[in-house]
């Protein structure tokens, strides 16, 4: 049975590992820079507004925890490369994640690394993509912002950030936007196929 994206509820905010799944349902992880619309971007997956859009980038350092169709969680960690974060926080921020992949890692299915359209990749998102890298996960990279460019200006900026983050050609690069959907399926796809939509797993 298909995967319903629409049929997905808020769970919680975890700030350590006691508030993290128990179950082995597969987990979909989203990655990026606090200013990059990740929020927005599980809304316009989701067809709902439950992830909350901060007016202050950064500022909320929890693992938000989404069931969707019973069968699938999405994982929504920390906006890195805030400024205005202390180091405390940043801190933090990396225990939280290393203590996150030390108990769900083997559930992982597929990590989502959010980048901005418009702008170069920053050394931030590369350190995230290498970290992402060794857990040896299937990722996909997503830029989101895809409205705010022409549409001639599409392909030259999906193969700036390919370049720059030296992509594999096994590695998925969509461009997308959280306002007008465009490629919204291509991110369902790239997602039911690493969950295993059909397998035994998700039943």
């Amino acid at each position: 049975m298909k995967i319903d994206f629409s049929h997905a509820a808020f769970v919680r905010s975890a700030a350590d590992e006691r508030g993290f799944p128990r179950d082995g349902r597969p987990r979909v992880v989203f990655v990026g820079r606090s200013n990059v619309g990740k929020s927005s971007v599980i809304n316009s997956i989701l067809g709902k507004k439950f992830a909350r859009v901060s007016a202050t980038p950064g500022k909320t350092l929890f693992v938000n925890l989404y069931l969707v169709d019973e069968r699938l969680w999405f994982v929504d960690l920390p906006g890195y490369g805030y400024a205005h974060v202390s180091k405390t926080e940043r801190e933090r921020f990396s225990k939280l994640i290393d203590s996150y992949l030390a108990s769900d890692l083997p559930e992982i299915r597929l990590m989502v690394l959010l980048v901005d359209a418009r702008h170069k990749p920053t050394e931030d998102d590369k350190i995230m993509l290498s970290w992402m890298q060794e857990t040896k996960v299937p990722i996909v990279v997503v830029a989101n912002k895809l409205d705010k460019l022409k549409p001639r200006e599409w392909e030259e900026s999906l193969s700036v950030i390919r370049e720059a983050l030296l992509l594999e050609s096994n590695v998925k690069l969509i461009g997308f936007s959280s306002e007008t959907e465009i490629n919204k399926e291509d991110v369902l796809s790239a997602i039911r196929q690493a969950a295993g939509d059909y397998g035994t797993d998700l039943q």
